[in-house]
């Protein structure tokens, strides 16, 4: 699969990934708060989820594109029948050679789709020609499910972190896979 000429397919995919631009960050603001009101739904505070969630990310995301705009980054939205049906934000290797895969996200109906498993794909290409050795990236420690679609992929837990999300205090553990 080539990332070089987007948009990105995979024949045998049912979807495409094309590259995001910062006029696309309402929608992909609106896919993140989609993906998070499934997937974090007794995990953050429901009033975060229902009532604050869907400004913070629109602001998250809008900040988000004006870094990425300065080379740090690229986002890709996959799309399937002309709509929208997840994304992958990726950041520029940092000084160990390591592509953070910022968020990765399937919208709920397009889960167990492949579109999670295609979108690593491509991110490890798109790390590996940026000279990358690995990719991480941060994934709540209650989220089983993340947890065991990552590490079903041969990523390993790396540490743990102490944050704040939707006005609590939260862990996030730090998965890492090696691309070679």
């Amino acid at each position: 699969m080539s990332i070089d000429k987007p948009p990105f397919s995979d024949p045998s995919r049912p979807f495409v990934l094309r590259l995001a631009a910062s006029a696309d960050a309402k929608l992909i603001a609106a896919m993140h708060a989609q993906s998070w009101a499934s997937a974090y739904r007794g995990i953050l505070p429901d009033d975060f989820l229902d009532r604050e969630m869907s400004a913070e990310r629109e602001t998250h995301w809008n900040t988000r594109f004006e870094e990425l705009a300065e080379g740090a980054g690229e986002v890709l939205i996959a799309i399937q029948d002309d709509r929208p049906i997840g994304f992958v934000c990726l950041v520029a290797p940092d000084e160990n050679g390591s592509v953070l895969v910022d968020n990765l996200h399937a919208l709920p109906g397009a889960k167990g789709s492949g579109l999670g498993t295609a979108m690593l794909t491509v991110a490890a290409q798109w790390a590996r020609d940026r000279g990358a050795t690995s990719l991480h990236l941060l994934v709540l420690e209650p989220n089983v499910a993340a947890i065991g679609f990552y590490e079903s992929r041969g990523w390993r837990l790396a540490g743990r972190e102490n944050d704040t999300m939707g006005g609590i205090d939260i862990v996030a553990l730090r998965y890492v896979l090696p691309i070679g």
